[in-house]
């Protein structure tokens, strides 16, 4: 997705509302709409929107657990049932 194909005023957005409305849930792509002629907002499809986010959610829990891999390999850490013995141990 290039978002600098559809770079727009906002005026122009405020005219035409309901066209941009149905060429954003039309072709999922966001809109930059520009106040002075400099970008100011972004404006996208909630089905797209949310696409982002999951996506978003995917690369962080990736990450993560890659991340704990590594320190894993790398002997950080410390042994689960010695966790959670620790974890009994607090309540006593």
């Amino acid at each position: 997705m290039d978002i600098t194909q559809d770079i727009r005023p906002l005026t122009e957005f405020k005219r035409n509302t309901a066209r941009f409305i149905s060429r954003l849930k039309e072709t999922g792509c966001p809109s930059v709409l520009t106040v002075n002629g400099k970008p100011a907002l972004v404006v996208m499809d909630a089905d797209a929107w949310q696409e982002v986010q999951d996506q978003a959610e995917y690369a962080r829990t990736v990450s993560s657990i890659r991340r704990g891999l590594d320190q894993a390999r790398a002997g950080q850490g410390i042994e689960a049932s010695a966790f959670f013995a620790t974890l009994g141990a607090d309540k006593a």
